[in-house]
């Protein structure tokens, strides 16, 4: 139950917009994992760049996680990010590799980003019939993911 509510926004509204929140902070608490987890196992030609890449990823990201969130509580609920709800609530596999080429792995990534936008776009698309300020929140988000997308596919464009 909510303990703070926002003026002017009825409850059932700020009830749906947290749980689109919420569900978000699942997929971006797991993308910044894998971000690293990617970060630590990148191989080969272009390494480098590519691990150094990740890290701004990363950054970006949890800072992500901390305005979803922020905003949950802002709400009236309570934000979870611990690892049992995650993995609990999650309904995608783990990141299937491990140490691996910058190639195999940015194109896995790819994939990633593909799943973590269409969500944010759902969810975006969800926010605007209940609450502006977090249909923002997606959208400026979004425009970030789009682009660290865009990075990802110029290293592999690279690649090949």
């Amino acid at each position: 139950m909510a303990h703070h509510m926002v003026p002017a926004l009825e409850t059932d509204n700020a009830k749906t917009a947290a749980s689109l929140l919420q569900e978000r902070l699942v997929g971006m608490l797991d993308l910044q994992l894998t971000l690293k987890h990617i970060h630590w196992n990148v191989v080969g030609p272009n390494f480098i760049a590519v691990h150094e890449m990740l890290d701004e990823h990363v950054e970006s990201v949890r800072e992500m996680t901390d305005e979803i969130a922020e905003r949950i509580a802002i709400l009236g609920f309570e934000p979870v990010g611990t690892p049992g709800y995650i993995v609990k609530s999650r309904d995608w596999d783990d990141y299937p590799i491990n140490r691996g080429g910058v190639a195999e792995h940015l194109n896995a990534l790819d994939s990633v980003y593909d799943g973590i936008i269409g969500d944010h776009r759902r969810a975006m698309e969800a926010a605007a019939e209940v609450d502006a300020v977090t249909e923002d929140l997606f959208v400026g988000q979004l425009a970030k993911l789009e682009l660290y997308q865009w990075f990802v596919r110029s290293h592999v464009a690279n690649a090949s």
